[in-house]
């Protein structure tokens, strides 16, 4: 089996084609990096109003059964 390249160098210089090659894979890493923190950051934020949502309707189902009591104990009386 023959290496495609002799050398580290040769390998870095891709054949003449060096700026191109490397220019195309920094462009590529970049764009999947600015991806993955979308995404994360996307997750955060969905995950942080979710959290809201449901404070919220904890605190509304309080506030029922808050009112439900105080109705009651006021026909209790």
């Amino acid at each position: 089996m023959m290496p495609a390249f002799v050398s580290w160098h040769a390998f870095f210089a891709m054949g003449g084609y060096a700026f191109y090659v490397w220019l195309a894979v920094v462009c590529t890493l970049i764009s999947l990096g600015g991806l993955v923190m979308h995404t994360l950051l996307q997750r955060r934020r969905l995950l942080a109003d979710i959290r809201q949502r449901q404070a919220r309707e904890r605190r509304i189902r309080a506030a029922k059964s808050k009112k439900i009591a105080a109705e009651a104990a006021g026909e209790a009386q």
